[in-house]
């Protein structure tokens, strides 16, 4: 319960950008994040598919949500995606954010992005930097 708390109100209600994007969140839990959003012609480029930086946005999210859910406050440190198949207007995509490596101070994260077929669209990949400060303190008293 706390990782949702976490993402959907100390992280998603102070996000105006991933507000923006409409993304909406289907299962959040230490470790991990899934989240969906529907592409809007607003976020097409001039071939008319959907900008890249869109994409690696919405996956940027989704690595951000996942990596903060243990408490600790995590910032990007390095990230990369590889385009996979384009993206158009209307496109259902949902970006899993899965942990797949962690030490005390880092953290990698691999997150998929799929289309409302199941089709891989893109790959991205992060690593974060996670801080001594905590999002929620505990209270022993």
């Amino acid at each position: 319960m706390q990782a949702e708390t976490i993402v959907k109100k100390l992280m998603y209600d102070n996000d105006p950008f991933s507000q923006w994007l409409g993304i909406t969140f289907i299962e959040v839990k230490d470790g991990y994040c899934k989240i969906r959003m529907k592409v809007r012609s607003e976020m097409l480029n001039g071939f008319k598919i959907c900008h890249g930086g869109v994409t690696f946005a919405f996956a940027d999210s989704a690595f951000a949500f996942a990596s903060n859910t243990f408490n600790k406050m995590a910032v990007s440190i390095e990230t990369s995606i590889s385009h996979i198949k384009p993206v158009f207007e209307n496109d259902v995509i949902i970006a899993e954010a899965i942990l797949k490596a962690q030490t005390n101070k880092t953290a990698i994260y691999e997150v998929n992005i799929k289309n409302q077929n199941e089709e891989a669209v893109a790959l991205f990949k992060g690593t974060v930097f996670i801080k001594d400060k905590k999002w929620i303190e505990e209270n022993n008293g």
